[in-house]
């Protein structure tokens, strides 16, 4: 039993569930455009996610206690370090214009991870942190897939872009109301600056526009359609039953896999359908 416990453990601490959940995101963009990639491009995301976030999350605590770094953590550290490889390997397959969208993106996260303007980064300036990490979701999900299938000058994807931009900022404020009592005021998070039930109404809205611009597509699917009422509701649900006092794993694991629910109900779908 303790076995599984510390497996899950590194699973969510390792950063693959969240890789998972963007790999997900991504199967979502190529359904919705079918766009057809390599069969390198999802290891390609899945493998930069994972070297992406575990610097983010582990480098700055390497840095300073790089000689008495818990069991656990050089674990962390070994698999990140492979992850990289297998990064470096796979990259070599990818178009160049997929690689220079991917370095843009990684700077962002570079700044938003080391404090290299006036000794601050992003994320400590006040408001930007949910924005930034929306963005590189958004980015690496729809317009990294888009620039693989040729089709970045289409509207509609310009609308994904969009409506996944407001839903990873929705589905990080449980993150945010989960930190509440932990985060500095100086980060001026929305939890922060509204109160938690407000930032709740504030998350409500943003998902009614979501659905609303779906219907400014020239090529709108009923299939997703269904898949975005769908992920929206769970969202929504999961949204208003966030609280500072949340369980231990309800956004890590709970909320960080509503992506991966939403790639299977599109797959559920397609096969409805097909």
């Amino acid at each position: 039993m303790r076995f599984i416990s510390n497996l899950f453990q590194f699973y969510i601490n390792s950063s693959i569930h969240v890789a998972l959940a963007v790999l997900a995101f991504v199967g979502i963009t190529l359904f919705e455009y079918d766009i057809s990639v390599s069969n390198s491009f999802p290891w390609y995301i899945f493998l930069a996610t994972i070297t992406g976030y575990n610097f983010v999350k582990y480098a700055p605590v390497a840095g300073l206690h790089h000689r008495s770094l818990a069991q656990s953590l050089r674990v962390i550290q070994v698999f990140s370090f492979i992850a990289f490889l297998g990064l470096l390997c796979v990259s070599w397959l990818q178009p160049i214009p997929v690689l220079v969208g991917t370095f843009v993106l990684g700077l962002l996260t570079l700044l938003y991870a080391i404090p290299l303007l006036k000794n601050r980064s992003l994320r400590t300036i006040a408001g930007l942190k949910i924005f930034i990490v929306a963005l590189v979701w958004a980015g690496s999900t729809v317009f990294l897939p888009a620039v693989f299938g040729g089709i970045l000058n289409h509207l509609d994807v310009w609308i994904s872009f969009i409506q996944r931009l407001l839903l990873v900022m929705v589905l990080t404020l449980p993150f945010e109301i989960r930190d509440l009592p932990y985060d500095k005021r100086t980060l001026g998070t929305i939890p922060q600056r509204m109160g938690v039930r407000t930032t709740k109404w504030l998350g409500t809205i943003s998902i009614v526009l979501i659905l609303l611009v779906e219907w400014m597509k020239e090529s709108a699917a009923d299939v997703h359609f269904y898949y975005l009422i769908g992920i929206c509701a769970i969202t929504t649900i999961a949204l208003w039953k966030a609280s500072p006092k949340q369980s231990s794993y309800f956004a890590s694991f709970w909320v960080e896999g509503i992506p991966i629910l939403g790639w299977l109900l599109y797959y559920g779908l397609l096969q409805i359908t097909s």
